[in-house]
């Protein structure tokens, strides 16, 4: 084995190891990458800057392989005060059709497919089926995700998108040996809507530190259209 040879090794190790490993928007869990038996536990907050309204969501990962992914979430309103505040239960099976690392960087497209379990009368559940990519190279990561959620009985139908772009600001170069940490920015173009409402496109601005095991991030979410509303997300996970 030459130099040159050992060389793309290493970085081949480095790019699957290290950033590209825990990299993913800031409102796409489906888009993070797991090895099997790895586990990710992440618990997200998220509060509106205009009313008194916060939700906290806890989201776990298990790998079944190298290609299959059990995603599971669970929101829960802390504000306001009242009855169900624990909203239905996501249930993602995520199925990576292609991938195709080299020295720089991965792409990698999934299938998506679960359901909306219900907590509570006031939902019915329903199901959910979409995609994710992810195309990362050197200091870049696009991921892009859309998911299609019709809902059962008196449950709406919903859908959302992502795009989320991160850079890493921090290190400019990945060290030859071993892992540290590094900074990423994360700007984000995101689509929510209910049926019978118009779709609300957004904006994401934040950042994420991330570590071998864990992972801090939060970023500020802007309404393009109307409601206007400014949310605050922060999100800590830790891979097991």
């Amino acid at each position: 084995m030459n130099i040159k040879q050992l060389q793309w090794i290493v970085g081949c190790l480095i790019v699957v190891t290290s950033g590209s490993l825990w990299g993913m928007g800031l409102r796409s869990f489906a888009a993070l990458p797991l090895e099997e038996k790895g586990i990710v536990f992440r618990l997200v907050d998220n509060e509106s800057l205009d009313d008194n309204r916060n939700t906290l969501v806890t989201e776990f990962a298990y790998g079944l392989s190298g290609a299959q992914t059990l995603l599971f979430g669970i929101p829960y309103r802390l504000s306001p005060s009242g009855k169900h505040r624990t909203g239905d239960v996501s249930l993602l099976y995520r199925h990576m059709v292609w991938q195709q690392n080299f020295k720089a960087g991965t792409h990698r497209l999934a299938l998506l497919g679960g359901g909306l379990i219900p907590t509570n009368k006031t939902s019915d559940g329903g199901a959910q089926v979409g995609f994710v990519a992810t195309f990362y190279r050197n200091r870049h990561e696009l991921d892009l995700d859309g998911l299609w959620m019709p809902g059962f009985g008196q449950s709406r139908n919903q859908a959302l998108f992502d795009v989320s772009w991160q850079y890493r600001l921090w290190p400019l170069v990945y060290p030859a040996t071993g892992l540290g940490s590094e900074l990423n920015s994360v700007l984000e173009y995101n689509g929510r809507q209910q049926e019978g409402e118009h779709l609300i496109h957004q904006t994401t601005l934040g950042l994420q530190w991330i570590h071998p095991t864990w992972v801090l991030e939060g970023g500020l979410v802007k309404d393009i259209n109307a409601p206007y509303e400014t949310q605050l997300i922060v999100s800590v996970r830790f891979h097991i």
